[in-house]
């Protein structure tokens, strides 16, 4: 037990050792740690300025390298305009000699000219001088030959006139009567030729209307609902539309009477609709009317626009337009006036083309020539005189309007179209067929109208009335709705217009209707 104290200390002592060589061993290690790290830092440090050199010396480079490049670029821009420059200065210098050897060439024939002049004045004295000296000699023979003849020069003039004037007359009567006989002869024969050949080229189509003045309706017991009580619903439509309706005992008819044929065009679409709607009373009356007649002008507006369109004319009046569209509600003779103008529109056109005269100058005055038929103003005056008024103040061209005036003979003409729309109005009227129509054809028409409506799927029956200014056309209520009634009604009307040929309009009605029937027993 006494030794553990000494053993304590040793053990202390050799600790004490262990601690002491344990520091001593880590202070070492830790100082070659940092060396390391010191020398590993500075071996980063070195490789990174070393790369910082190089990546300076290839920006160097490269920066370099676009200058070159761009100073490469700008040294060809340079000796392209240099070379632009040369070869502006070259085009300058020989533009300069150019104008150099024309100003010497212009002097040149200055001077040429002024030696000429300088000729011709010597020349100009010298003839001057020998005119005198002939006046001179001629006085002294006149005045020889006037003592030899016993008679003045004034009167021998006098004399030589007559003889030659009396000469020239008589061989000037017979040339003109020779060169009028062979103008005549083979003016007729180039007349006849223009005109049969204008006449074949033109697809000439039935211009007739038949004016119709009757109003047909289903049953005569409508006539008391359109009469009204004590009269007061066909004096409301008189008043409105201006035209005369006679209600006599004609089965099923009523006489619309009036000059104007617009008015009794409106008069009879407004005594359809208002038959058709069943309300028949002078308040409904005025507004059917109302409704028609803003109808009928702006149909009258339409066609004449796509009259004028259809023949290629431009740049006519407004008002002159609707006088256009006016002339499809106007007949001469039985003939469709708009119908009759469109054809000799086209006779003009083609008979201005074989003569080489202004096709459309002739087309605008062969659609316009019966103008003054259609407008109410100045009655006095007749409607070539009238057409010619109203060109005039529309400021139309002056050989329209002498066309106009003077294709019956009232004016006297003074352009080459208006012999030529006289000539194709007379074509026009005269053709065989113009003015009337063979019953035959008339029947056909209505035929292949009423074919035409049942050529579609769903239309049980057609009828043309009206003497074929009506379709109407009845379809079955299980195939036909009424979408597709009002779309067959739209595309009979196109067919119609597009396929046939008829006079004025044609309304086309489809009808569907349901009807339910059962039988008691």
């Amino acid at each position: 037990m006494e030794f553990q104290p000494l053993y304590i200390a040793w053990a202390i002592g050799f600790l004490a050792v262990g601690l002491g060589l344990g520091a001593l061993l880590f202070r070492s290690k830790a100082r070659k740690e940092l060396e390391a790290a010191t020398k590993e830092a500075q071996r980063i440090i070195s490789e990174a300025q070393l790369a910082a050199e190089n990546l300076k010396k290839e920006k160097l480079l490269e920066a370099k390298e676009e200058i070159l490049r761009q100073r490469n670029e700008l040294e060809k821009q340079h000796l392209q305009r240099q070379k632009q420059l040369e070869q502006n200065e070259m085009r300058l210098r020989r533009s300069e000699q150019s104008l150099n050897q024309k100003i010497e060439q212009v002097q040149r024939k200055e001077n040429e000219l002024d030696q000429i002049r300088q000729t011709l004045n010597r020349q100009l004295e010298l003839v001057s001088m020998k005119r005198t000296e002939l006046e001179k000699q001629q006085e002294e023979y006149t005045s020889r030959l006037e003592s030899i003849a016993k008679i003045t020069q004034q009167e021998a003039k006098a004399q030589l006139v007559e003889s030659l004037k009396a000469q020239a007359q008589s061989e000037a009567m017979a040339y003109v009567k020779e060169t009028l006989d062979e103008a005549k002869l083979r003016a007729s024969k180039e007349a006849k030729k223009v005109i049969i050949q204008t006449i074949q080229r033109l697809a000439a189509e039935q211009s007739i209307e038949n004016s119709v003045s009757t109003f047909h309706i289903e049953s005569d017991d409508i006539k008391g609902q359109i009469i009204g009580r004590e009269g007061r619903n066909i004096r409301a439509l008189e008043a409105a539309t201006g035209v005369e309706l006679i209600v006599d005992d004609t089965p099923e008819t009523i006489v619309i009477s009036c000059f104007d044929p617009v008015r009794r065009e409106i008069a009879r679409l407004a005594l359809q609709r208002l038959v058709a709607d069943g309300r028949i009373h002078p308040a409904r009356i005025e507004e059917v009317v109302a409704k028609t007649r803003k109808q009928i002008e702006d149909h009258i507006v339409e066609t004449g626009e796509r009259t004028v369109v259809e023949l290629g004319i431009h740049g006519m009046h407004p008002e002159l337009v609707r006088l256009v569209g006016r002339m499809k509600f106007r007949s001469s003779y039985g003939q469709n006036l708009l119908q009759h103008s469109r054809e000799v529109a086209n006779l003009c056109a083609i008979m201005a083309a074989e003569l080489g005269v202004n096709v459309k100058l002739a087309k605008r005055a062969g659609l316009l020539h019966d103008i003054g038929k259609v407008s109410d103003e100045d009655p006095e005056l007749s409607h070539a005189l009238l057409g010619m008024k109203l060109a005039e103040r529309y400021n139309e061209n002056p050989a329209v309007c002498n066309a106009i005036g003077a294709h019956h003979d009232e004016i006297e003409m003074q352009y080459i179209i208006s012999p030529i729309v006289q000539a194709c109005d007379a074509i026009s009227g005269a053709r065989p067929g113009a003015r009337r129509e063979i019953a035959e054809q008339y029947i056909q028409r209505l035929k292949d109208l009423e074919k035409l409506a049942l050529s579609y799927d769903g239309v049980e029956k057609t009828y043309a009335i009206q003497a074929g200014r009506e379709l109407r056309v009845i379809v079955e209520a299980d195939k036909v709705n009424d979408k597709q009634a009002e779309e067959l009604a739209f595309l009979l009307a196109q067919r119609i217009q597009n396929e046939m040929t008829y006079p004025g309009q044609i309304k086309v009605t489809v009808i569907r209707e349901k009807r339910a029937v059962s039988i008691a027993r």
